[in-house]
């Protein structure tokens, strides 16, 4: 019984320093996700890029099209609406190796029909890209349809059956 409690506390403990160890790295868009895809060279053949683990088909674009809009499309607002959406995928859309942001581009010009560049010349920051630390994070579910909330919670609960079952057998 004492060795299922210490089993259990361990695991709970890795799952604290986990979470702290995720959250510590303050999160940024790099400028790379401004960039067209590079599918017009013949060396990115060689290099075909993986589809995107986001389903952008179905988000919900109005945090960008409620506040960025024209004939103007003030820098402040398109800016900090962008963010507001894209920082959840930061993770993603910093991967060059797959397609996240030309597609998630292509979703928000689909929806919001603006001007090709708008917010590769109006969003600029730090070194690093735009900051993400200051854009309060939407959950995991709201962010991707769900998909890695699920296989979150599946892999947490699965952790705790175990832990549980040994905590009483």
């Amino acid at each position: 019984m004492a060795a299922g409690r210490g089993i259990l506390a361990l695991l709970i403990s890795a799952a604290v320093v986990a979470g702290f160890a995720a959250a510590a790295n303050a999160p940024f868009l790099s400028d790379s996700v401004f960039q067209p895809s590079a599918g017009s060279t013949g060396r990115s053949l060689l290099q075909a890029k993986k589809n995107c683990p986001v389903n952008f088909e179905f988000q919900n674009y109005t945090i960008i099209t409620s506040k960025c809009k024209g004939p103007k499309f003030p820098a402040s607002e398109c800016c900090a609406a962008l963010k507001e959406f894209a920082c959840p995928y930061y993770m993603y859309l910093n991967d060059d190796s797959n397609d996240c942001a030309s597609t998630m581009f292509s979703y928000i010009n689909l929806y919001g029909k603006y001007p090709p560049g708008l917010f590769s010349s109006e969003c600029k920051e730090g070194k690093e890209g735009l900051s993400c630390a200051d854009v309060p994070q939407r959950d995991a579910a709201t962010a991707n349809g769900g998909q890695h909330a699920q296989s979150r919670l599946l892999a947490l609960s699965t952790v705790l059956s175990v832990a549980v079952a040994l905590l009483f057998h």
